[in-house]
């Protein structure tokens, strides 16, 4: 048994002891459903609580383990919370191909529809709101409910002639030659602006572990798709209630290139700005995410 199985059987295990203790009303997890990709890529997904569904989509390079503090708490309030492991992360296969944005929105696709939900509530953080999008985009609304982008690395983080917002194309590719030479360093370099000071060191290392377990193709193979696909054509076509949540010190993905702009290209969304907040304020700032996403779920 290697480390992930370890760690995922220990919250596995402390998860189902909580549940067995809180009696046959509690959330249940209904894992049994396989879920296959266009192109047969099995996704792997936890599936816990009962009620008004809910769809996870993660940030780059993580897992749907990333999670687990949101579905805990969601899980115990009314909701049906899914998330999904991306092709080549987590648990799921790892193909050599289909890591472009429209095959991972066709992915979520998948998910939603192999599981036959209907009124969804999509929550993407980082790459996983951008996947959201472009699954609108791509999908239409038919099955959404509502849309909740965390974070989000979009609409489009590459400067051309006519988007100032964004980096010059030579900086991810820079960005992309440290993942090839040492990404591990890069990991290390990069975990500080990830968190906050007060972050623990148990949590900090808790999801840089997920991040090295991503295979390092994968890694890139993902980063090439989000910064390869414009997204802001598909912002019109999100006619759902919308909620973007951002942090102000977000190194990742700067509230002014990512979610001020999503925000002026989703009509009639709403934009949190969290002061102080990085990019990982789902663990750094999750009690004010989680009571956020359930009043707009509620909403």
């Amino acid at each position: 048994m290697n480390r992930r199985d370890i760690l995922t059987s220990g919250l596995a295990a402390g998860s189902l002891a909580a549940l067995a203790q809180a009696g046959p009303a509690a959330a249940r997890p209904k894992g049994a459903t396989v879920i296959q990709a266009k192109d047969g890529a099995r996704l792997f997904h936890r599936d816990w609580g009962e009620g008004q569904p809910v769809v996870f989509v993660s940030s780059w390079a993580l897992s749907s383990e990333m999670w687990a503090y949101q579905v805990a708490d969601l899980s115990e309030r009314g909701f049906r919370c899914i998330a999904f492991d991306r092709r080549g992360h987590g648990r799921s296969d790892v193909p050599g191909k289909g890591y472009e944005m429209d095959t991972l929105a066709d992915d979520l696709a998948a998910v939603i529809d192999t599981l036959d939900l209907k009124d969804a509530i999509l929550v993407g953080h980082s790459m996983g709101g951008a996947e959201v999008v472009r699954y609108i985009g791509r999908h239409g609304t038919a099955k959404v409910k509502k849309a909740a982008l965390v974070a989000t690395v979009a609409p489009y983080i590459v400067q051309t002639p006519d988007n100032p917002y964004g980096a010059p194309m030579a900086f991810h590719q820079n960005t992309l030659g440290q993942y090839a030479s040492d990404f591990p360093k890069w990991a290390m370099d990069n975990q500080a602006p990830f968190f906050t000071p007060e972050t623990s060191p148990a949590m900090k290392a808790w999801l840089t572990e997920q991040l090295l377990e991503t295979p390092v193709p994968v890694a890139i193979a993902a980063f090439k798709a989000l910064i390869g696909k414009d997204l802001r054509p598909d912002l019109p076509k999100i006619d759902r209630p919308t909620l973007i949540v951002h942090g102000d010190k977000d190194a990742s993905a700067p509230l002014a290139i990512t979610g001020q702009r999503l925000a002026a290209g989703i009509r009639g969304s709403e934009l949190k700005v969290y002061p102080g907040a990085p990019h990982g304020l789902f663990v750094t700032h999750m009690r004010q995410l989680n009571r956020d996403l359930e009043t707009f779920f509620k909403a």
